[in-house]
């Protein structure tokens, strides 16, 4: 039978059950990496907020960073 469960794999590489309430049975096992949820909400956000960046508005607004040509 299939069945997944969330884990933590803290700094050693060591994998704990998050709510299981007993250890994880031993045997065989498929593991996903999920990205960071900090790495997760930007890239959510980065079409919002694209549509401003795009806007001739912004790089007049930021025109004095830019190396004079």
């Amino acid at each position: 039978m299939l069945q997944t469960i969330e884990v933590e794999i803290d700094a050693q590489g060591q994998v704990h059950p998050v709510g299981l309430g007993k250890p994880i049975p031993a045997g065989r096992a498929l593991l996903t990496l999920l990205t960071p949820l900090a790495n997760e909400e930007s890239l959510l956000s980065e079409s919002a907020l694209a549509e401003d960046w795009l806007k001739p508005e912004e790089d007049e607004a930021w025109a004095y960073l830019q190396p004079v040509r």
